[in-house]
């Protein structure tokens, strides 16, 4: 049996031509700057090329997948790839359906619940035959017995009528529509621009007479009746119109038709446009009023099983309902009841592994679409665990994304018995606990783009630190920490009171304006509820989820850098999103080849029609249906991956086409456009936040959720501002390996030597050791969470008693 995976002459991407033996059946990781090709070696080439050789093997054909550009590659198992993407965007998606739980928790009550009997208001239990009618001792009357269905939010007969099994309704935030103190002249209505204000104006001034109402647009909104605002809001057909003139027939004009109302309108676009209208941000989803964001309906939810409901259990976090799973683990073996003592030794099994990754601060009604990367991969890590494959190559990418240093261990845990039980396993990481416990280190490097694409090193660690070309081993062999300013800050500080958002338990905190802060502590502690749920919001009146914030008067802007997706859209690129290709697009139409074509700048656009190829629209790429496979995206046959017509490709700028400026990454064009100031500083400073090896024309949906932060940060930096900012950062030092986090610790304090504050939640140790303050919160996650555990300069963090965070910066 074949011990290694061989890997011969590979040129995917930026690999120059490496060859290398991967061991099988251990823990391998594999770092490296970021870009130096670690993701094209495991997912673009390993991965790719396990699939193709599964359909090759299965189907008999796996010609829709490119087979990677390598010489040779030979030991391959079956793989499994974990990545950090967010599979299910689904609202109705959460923890607890994703994992299961929610399925075995609805199965026991259905066959052990407690109901209320719809007559006579008595408790009877479920009946052991849940095929039968239950009759209630105390006044006969028959009940149809429950199905699991009915336990269910995303079944009709489950879920809560009002809000349809969502737990929440939509309303329109009519304060952020309004300017109360203004006039509809003076654009009261903050989304009508100067063409809709005039128009819409002029037909509810028509409806306002046609009533006998004042028809005189420059009264203030604050100054209206109740006939004028209902009017304005719900429009001339409304039955709040009709309550106010009942015998009175809706109005026309000649030209402009009936009001339809404001808020009506807003709704009628939302619909027709299934979320995507234009106004759709001023929708904010609040409690359902019926179900109370339980989101069954009322028979099913009152049902309950040892003291508890459904919807109760779902929302305590994980660690708490293994508690309450043995407490009944025990009431039913006592009971010999063996359906039940099955259902839950399966439950149970389940909840533990996912306490073992680090994520029991979760709860099972959490939506997957609020879960991180990291957090998304480590469910799925541990829904793998118990599957008891063998044999399998697991490829796993940057699994310690938003992990705190005192869960890494845990995972570092799963990963190894996956190994023991005959897999391997091979990971994307920075993690300095996870390199040290490896069993083996590829190291690429040396730099990123064309600077990588080599093997500098790999061995064990120790032998990673005596190999010169080895940039990993460099840094664990040289004890260099990142420089620490200590800064006093400017004098002036916000201060947070009585912060109740979520699990926070009504906590005061300062902030020391003028500084560079960490926001630390164990997942799930509140963190980002006290940054991005509270502090990002202070602009706002009334304040969100606390009693008041001081000293906000100091701060001109809140600049919010998190790493929710940029873009959904394959078309939206690094060259787009930074405003780059509008200047270039400008740049190729005034080359002599293009006007005497009689091309302009929409040309040289792939999302309009015109130079774009007419085949894949400007994509490079076509979709090819698998039947019953997921499709694939393969080469467009027409133009070859270039995306135009041959008329656009034919003009060059400085030698290059158009597509060739699309596949050259940041770095390497920064020459090209020297004598354009401002095309230049954008390149650079994207180069100074570490991502000079992204391509032109990398799709924003391809980047890690670093990448993505850094790209918002590049363009947050590139705008003028004046006075003081506040930067929140949501880890920053995510996918970043240790000498991109000195760039980015450098860029940092660049922001805060300029007079701004920057506000970081992070797990990276180093990165908290050389804040000038931190703020520790825990003292676990969830329910446990939720407090100020520490607060002040990283050494006194680091002597505090109960923090999670402070032996691990005691070692610092």
């Amino acid at each position: 049996m074949q011990t290694t995976i061989r890997i011969r002459g590979a040129r995917e991407n930026n690999l120059k031509n490496i060859s290398l033996d991967i061991p099988k059946h251990q823990l391998v990781v594999v770092t490296g700057p970021s870009g130096s090709g670690k993701s094209t070696l495991a997912l673009d080439l390993l991965q790719r090329e396990c699939q193709r050789q599964y359909l090759e093997s299965s189907v008999g054909s796996a010609d829709a997948i490119a087979r990677p550009d390598v010489d040779l590659i030979e030991g391959l198992s079956p793989s499994i790839g974990v990545n950090q993407q967010q599979a299910n965007r689904n609202p109705r998606s959460t923890v607890g359906t994703v994992t299961d739980l929610y399925t075995y928790l609805r199965t026991i009550f259905q066959k052990r619940g407690t109901r209320l009997c719809t007559s006579c208001q008595t408790e009877m239990m479920a009946p052991l035959d849940d095929t039968k009618p239950v009759t209630c001792p105390a006044c006969q009357k028959e009940h149809d017995p429950f199905t699991k269905a009915d336990f269910s939010f995303n079944t009709p007969s489950g879920a809560c009528s009002t809000c349809s099994g969502l737990g929440t309704t939509l309303e329109i935030n009519q304060n952020a529509l309004f300017d109360y103190e203004k006039s509809l002249l003076d654009g009261a209505v903050v989304f009508w621009n100067k063409g809709i204000q005039d128009y819409y104006g002029s037909v509810y001034q028509a409806a306002k007479k046609h009533y006998g109402l004042s028809d005189d647009l420059s009264i203030p909104l604050a100054d209206y009746s109740q006939v004028e605002w209902d009017l304005l809001l719900y429009g001339v057909e409304s039955k709040q119109i009709g309550e106010h003139f009942p015998a009175q027939l809706p109005p026309k004009t000649a030209t402009k038709g009936k009001f339809e109302g404001i808020l009506t309108g807003m709704w009628r676009r939302y619909q027709e446009k299934s979320g995507e209208s234009s106004e759709a941000h001023f929708f904010i989803p609040t409690v359902c009023p019926d179900c109370h964001g339980e989101r069954l309906r009322h028979e099913t939810r009152i049902v309950h099983v040892h003291h508890q409901t459904l919807p109760q259990l779902a929302n305590r976090s994980l660690q708490e309902l293994i508690y309450w799973i043995e407490n009944v683990q025990t009431v039913y073996r006592e009971a010999n009841d063996s359906l039940l003592t099955s259902v839950l030794y399966d439950l149970h099994t389940k909840v533990k592994r996912i306490l073992r990754v680090g994520l029991g601060y979760l709860t099972l009604d959490r939506t997957t679409i609020t879960l991180s990367g990291g957090e998304a991969q480590r469910l799925r890590l541990a829904s793998i665990l118990g599957s008891g494959l063998t044999g399998v190559l697991y490829l796993l990418d940057e699994p310690t994304a938003g992990l705190h240093a005192k869960d890494t261990e845990g995972l570092i845990d799963i990963m190894k018995q996956l190994r023991d039980l005959g897999n391997t396993v091979l990971v994307i990481e920075h993690n300095r606990q996870v390199i040290e416990r490896a069993d083996q280190i590829i190291d690429v490097g040396p730099g990123a783009g064309r600077f990588g694409g080599e093997i500098v090193g790999q061995g064990t660690l120790s032998q990673l630190k005596a190999q010169p070309a080895s940039i990993t081993g460099r840094v664990f062999s040289q004890a260099q920490r990142l420089v620490s300013k200590q800064r006093a800050g400017n004098g002036y500080m916000l201060t947070i009171e009585g912060a109740m958002k979520h699990n926070l338990k009504n906590v005061n905190v300062s902030f020391p304006l003028g500084s560079l802060i960490s926001v630390s502590g164990v997942s799930g502690s509140g963190k980002s509820s006290l940054i991005f749920d509270v502090l990002a919001v202070a602009k706002q009146a009334p304040y969100s989820g606390c009693q008041t914030i001081n000293g906000m008067e100091q701060v001109d802007t809140i600049i919010q850098v998190g790493q929710t997706p940029l873009s959904r859209m394959q078309r939206s690129n690094i060259a787009t999103y930074m405003d780059l290709f509008t200047h270039v697009r400008k740049l190729y139409a005034q080359q002599p080849v293009a006007k005497a074509a009689g091309l302009t700048a929409k040309h040289f656009s792939f999302n309009t029609a015109g130079g774009r190829c007419d085949r894949c629209e400007g994509l490079g790429v076509v979709d090819l249906d698998m039947h019953f496979l997921s499709h694939l995206q393969v080469t467009c046959p027409v133009c070859r991956g270039k995306r135009f017509k041959e008329e656009v490709l034919a003009v060059k700028l400085d030698g290059h086409s158009i597509s060739d400026l699309l596949a050259l990454a940041i770095e390497e064009s920064l020459d090209l456009f020297k004598s354009h100031k401002k095309l230049h500083e954008l390149l650079a400073l994207l180069g100074e936040v570490g991502l000079g090896y992204l391509q032109w024309g990398q799709a924003l949906t391809t980047l890690s959720g670093g990448e993505a932060q850094r790209i918002k940060l590049a363009k947050e930096l590139s705008k003028k501002t004046t006075g003081h900012t506040l930067y929140l950062l949501d880890e920053p030092s995510s996918g970043l390996h240790p000498t991109d986090i000195a760039k980015l610790s450098l860029l940092l304090n660049k922001l805060v030597d300029a007079g701004n504050t920057v506000i970081m939640v992070e797990h990276h140790i180093d990165l908290i050791a050389s804040s000038d303050w931190v703020i520790d919160m825990g003292p676990d996650g969830g329910s446990a969470g939720g407090q100020l555990v520490a607060s002040g300069p990283p050494e006194e963090v680091a002597r505090h008693p109960t923090s999670a965070t402070a032996p691990f910066l005691r070692n610092e």
